[in-house]
């Protein structure tokens, strides 16, 4: 039998000899309902191959945090379910990943059956204990580390199984390691082992990684981690950010370095990813512009764990990460808050990325996204903190072609404690 699959019974079946009123009357549950229209142009795709990605679906999110036990070390569990039901999709549209595939249920590639299912649905559970400052957890996780930060761009979030602590027992410092053994990915309704990104096409059963994150005050952070994906690579991460107010203005800064190359039998061969992002921003009032450089000195693009999200690339935006081996890219950005205008809950933004100084097929290349992002949540009335988000996105490189992309997104989140 599978450990980590048999955790929500062993922890559910804890808290009749455990329960204690804080087990309940502290912990929360919400249901979200997110509905989703995704929208992909191949543009520059010729027949027979699939040039337009098109899905629409209806997601549920049920997450449900239990508090601790009154006891020497406090027990409680954490329990998550999730499902997709089709609304709009076709054999010659599918891949969106919105949904699993019928033959990505088994395991087997998506191109066997290029349909996608009418439904699906996931679930997993963790045990926590807890003492003084310091946390367990063991079973589905939802990691949000710098190495490891699970990602929840499409219907259902993506979730590890494994075991993670974090604690708190010095001040100002925060210090976290984990191991994590599976993934369940946004198109698929299982977990397998985790894939590496850029189409390195390896996978692993094991994630190792340990951290700190020291604030001594409120507007300065400084983070050190390492983690290493067995026998694929190992990566070393420094992160540090700070912020200043002057006058009505408000001055950040992030600056980060990941230096990455193979471990283990380096199933994936040699890497050599030194990755130097940073990000400088102005927030006035309504209204906050952001640049950025971003430099991979080494010969590999950089190395991660597939789907997840990237907080220390400053350039890892909505589609790509313009992270290959010797690439240079610079970003603008333009944040607006429409609040000031007299419209609260309306907030936009625009970015631009553009990247080159490295070679497709021995030649030159060069790329750029383009990004549009708009949302709005109502604040007040019968459908108070309903959300509408519009993202649109613009792609062109030498590698990648032309791509169009549009995603509406749809959500509401009840609070069922």
């Amino acid at each position: 039998m599978n450990f980590y699959r048999s955790l929500p019974i062993f922890s559910l079946g804890l808290a009749p000899v455990v329960a204690h009123a804080d087990l309940i009357d502290d912990g929360k549950a919400s249901l979200t309902l997110r509905n989703f229209y995704y929208n992909h142009d191949l543009r520059d795709t010729k027949a027979p191959a699939q040039s337009k990605i098109e899905e629409w679906a209806q997601g549920f999110i049920f997450k449900a945090q239990s508090g601790y036990t009154d006891t020497p070390i406090g027990v409680g569990v954490d329990v998550y379910a999730g499902l997709g039901l089709k609304l709009d999709s076709s054999p010659a549209r599918s891949g969106s990943e919105l949904l699993p595939g019928f033959t990505k249920r088994l395991g087997a590639p998506r191109d066997s059956d290029p349909r996608s299912v009418n439904e699906y649905s996931e679930g997993t559970a963790a045990l926590k204990l807890k003492y003084s400052k310091t946390e367990l957890k063991i079973g589905g996780l939802f990691p949000k580390t710098p190495l490891v930060y699970a990602g929840d761009s499409r219907l259902l979030p993506q979730f590890f199984e494994g075991v993670m602590i974090d604690s708190q027992e010095v001040e100002h410092f925060t210090f976290s390691l984990g191991q994590m053994r599976q993934t369940n990915y946004r198109g698929f309704s299982h977990s397998t082992d985790m894939q590496t990104g850029n189409y390195l096409n390896v996978s692993s059963d094991r994630f190792n990684y340990l951290g700190t994150t020291w604030a001594p005050v409120q507007s300065f952070s400084l983070g050190v981690w390492a983690g290493e994906l067995d026998d694929v690579y190992q990566q070393k991460l420094i992160t540090a950010s700070k912020f200043v107010d002057v006058g009505a203005w408000r001055l950040a800064g992030t600056l980060s370095h990941t230096d990455t190359g193979e471990a283990g039998s380096a199933r994936a061969g040699a890497l050599d990813s030194r990755l130097t992002s940073a990000l400088a921003s102005a927030a006035y009032g309504m209204h906050k512009v952001t640049v950025g450089y971003q430099y991979n000195a080494g010969d590999s693009a950089l190395p991660f764990l597939q789907e997840t999200d990237l907080p220390g690339v400053g350039n890892a935006i909505q589609v790509m990460r313009f992270d290959r081996a010797q690439e240079r890219s610079w970003q603008g950005r333009y944040d607006i808050n429409f609040a000031g205008w007299g419209v609260p809950g309306l907030t936009a933004f625009a970015r631009y990325v553009y990247g080159d100084n490295f070679e497709v097929n021995g030649q030159p290349g060069k790329e750029w996204e383009r990004n549009i992002d708009l949302s709005y949540v109502i604040q007040s009335g019968t459908f108070k903190d309903l959300a509408l988000r519009f993202r649109n996105v613009e792609i062109q490189g030498d590698a990648t072609g032309r791509r169009d992309e549009n995603r509406v997104i749809l959500s509401y989140t009840f609070a069922l404690k």
